[in-house]
């Protein structure tokens, strides 16, 4: 088996794709902006800011092309696990070097597709004050270029019928900003190789997040 006969199938996602617009404009209103920065086609990392559940499954519903998540391995439980594996969505261990999920993760950027990757490891303040080192190796091993995204207004405030939402019909802004690649081209994924790609990649997504909130007031 080659590492792309690994990779989840597009068609998944791409019925994802289409379930999250439903959902995420049914019971938000989500706001895109530069969408047209995400490369129409190839392989491509998209480094989300991550401060509410819902964050992945607004991008996936407002990103312009099919996205597999790498998503923690507790979120597949219960009815979640067939469905999130039919819609494409990579289970990762994140308490350990997690081979299978990385190499079905760099199965869809050989292939050409989209893999979304919450760089923070977890979900937070959503500032990517603190990468971890998993983007760094997928852009460095793959050598696709990386389009940073801000969610903005997920988590301002609870819901009042369900607190663990955002209000019903409340604005969420999803930001993209212009991609980027990392490292010398060579691949080589050497711990000092590491260290500085993933310098880079937080000062890139750090400034994007910085330029998104003045874009969008928030």
């Amino acid at each position: 088996m080659t590492p792309t006969d690994s990779a989840p199938g597009e068609r998944g996602a791409a019925v994802g794709r289409r379930i999250g617009i439903g959902l995420m404009h049914t019971l938000w209103r989500p706001r895109v902006l530069g969408a047209w920065r995400v490369p129409p086609g190839g392989p491509v990392i998209l480094a989300v800011n991550h401060a509410h559940n819902i964050d992945g499954p607004m991008l996936m519903g407002t990103a312009p092309r099919p996205v597999h998540f790498l998503i923690k391995k507790e979120a597949f439980t219960g009815p979640l696990d067939p469905f999130l594996r039919g819609i494409g969505q990579l289970e990762v261990d994140r308490t350990t070097a997690d081979r299978g999920a990385i190499t079905r993760a760099l199965a869809v950027l050989e292939r050409g597709g989209v893999l979304g990757i919450f760089p923070e490891g977890t979900r937070g303040e959503g500032d990517f004050a603190a990468l971890r080192s998993g983007l760094a190796y997928f852009a460095l091993r793959s050598g696709a270029p990386v389009v940073p995204v801000a969610v903005l207004g997920s988590a301002d405030r609870p819901g009042r019928l369900i607190r663990a939402l955002p209000p019903l019909r409340s604005r969420v802004d999803v930001v993209f900003g212009d991609p980027f690649t990392v490292g010398d081209g060579s691949g080589r994924r050497t711990r000092k190789a590491l260290d500085e790609a993933t310098v880079q990649l937080q000062q890139r997504l750090s400034a994007h997040l910085q330029d998104a909130r003045r874009l969008t007031g928030r």
